[in-house]
């Protein structure tokens, strides 16, 4: 299980203050034999639209190390790889 962010409890406030459902903490993506974890899995019931709820996965970044460049590149990483697996 990997260490949450400094930031996690309130990016979940916020994602809840805006309709938000928490429906995993952590959204777990199995890789082979491997398992990923993105921070928070998330869902919102839209009423009324065709396509029905939306559902999202947050990556939860701080940017607080010594170089924000290599902050960025791990968050960009992260992003990429996630995207690819989701997909």
């Amino acid at each position: 299980m990997p260490a949450r962010n400094i930031y996690h409890d309130a990016v979940i406030q916020a994602l809840q203050a805006d309709g938000w459902t928490i429906t995993h903490d952590p959204f777990m993506i199995p890789f082979g034999d491997r398992r990923l974890f993105i921070d928070v899995g998330a869902e919102r019931v839209t009423i009324g639209a065709e396509r029905g709820g939306e559902h999202i996965a947050v990556e939860i970044a701080s940017f607080v190390a010594d170089s924000p460049m290599r902050d960025l590149q791990e968050a960009v990483g992260q992003f990429v790889v996630y995207r690819a697996l989701l997909a």
